[in-house]
């Protein structure tokens, strides 16, 4: 495997920009596509909810392993890399959509709300002990598959919006920080241009400038979202993707590098030693 690959949505016959999959049916209809192993770590361009109703197990996602039992959610964001474990000991459903579902029929408040849940940034990707799974997936089911088409998208869409404001408060709630709309919406700005254009400059100055406000401000914005400087925001979003290449793909540190910005090797080993304490060599040894 030369990259990780990226698996875009593919729904089945009829179905919009959700779907509900037992796990059963999802690994079924991956077994017919030779090209995803979904094993191996892979990126994907939608959002997803893993609703564990039974059984235990683990999931990763970046890098780290989550433990599952029946309640547990997990949360994958657009752009996050995730892996099914080798034997699947837990049954449920994954729950899959795509931005344009959510910027189609959830309420503007709403997504300002739910920016952080599905921000990997600031937020765990697992909710445990969920109480809210099974009347969830009793309701949409129940409404996806009525033969009455009257509004149907829209209900299932506040269903799943109700739902993740559940999930949020359940597990954010308490411990929440009451942080400006403006400075939330400037920071999902700022992190979808990190990982669109963090190989080509890791200078807070050019991000303020597409952004269209002072590093001053850019860094008032990430430390009250993130408790860190933009800089360190941004460094360590590319450690974590030189992490997801060494780990996930079968390239040379020599190719990871060029791959993830840096002109020269040894500028990478310094930039990777300085934050992680190892080598990309002693990393890719010891994982």
């Amino acid at each position: 495997m030369k990259n990780i690959p990226n698996i875009s949505f593919q729904s089945s016959a009829g179905a919009t920009n959700i779907e509900f999959l037992k796990l059963s049916e999802l690994f079924s209809r991956i077994q017919e596509d030779p090209n995803h192993d979904p094993k191996r770590p892979h990126r994907l361009d939608f959002f997803a909810l893993l609703i564990v109703t039974e059984g235990t197990g683990t999931h990763q996602v970046d890098l780290k392993k989550y433990p599952l039992q029946k309640g547990s959610v997990v949360k994958i964001a657009k752009n996050q890399v995730h892996a099914f474990e080798e034997d699947l000991n837990y049954q449920g459903y994954m729950v899959v959509f795509t931005e344009e579902f959510v910027l189609k029929y959830f309420s503007r408040s709403s997504i300002d709300f739910l920016s952080h849940l599905y921000n990997y940034h600031v937020s765990e990707p697992l909710v445990e002990e969920s109480s809210y799974n099974e009347s969830f997936l009793f309701d949409a089911l129940e409404a996806l598959n009525s033969e009455n088409h009257y509004a149907k998208m829209n209900i299932v869409a506040k269903l799943l919006e109700l739902y993740l404001l559940r999930l949020d408060q359940q597990s954010q709630g308490a411990f929440r920080r009451n942080i400006k709309n403006d400075f939330h919406q400037i920071f999902t700005h700022f992190k979808n241009l990190v990982e669109k254009s963090y190989t080509e400059t890791r200078n807070v100055k050019d991000y303020a400038g597409w952004l269209n406000i002072s590093p001053k401000h850019l860094n008032q914005v990430i430390r009250e979202v993130t408790l860190d400087t933009a800089k360190t925001f941004i460094d360590q979003y590319v450690i974590l993707e030189i992490k997801r290449s060494i780990l996930s793909t079968d390239k040379s540190l020599k190719e990871v590098a060029f791959s993830t910005g840096f002109e020269e090797v040894t500028n990478f080993t310094k930039f990777f030693k300085k934050h992680t304490h190892l080598s990309p060599k002693e990393f890719k040894t010891h994982s």
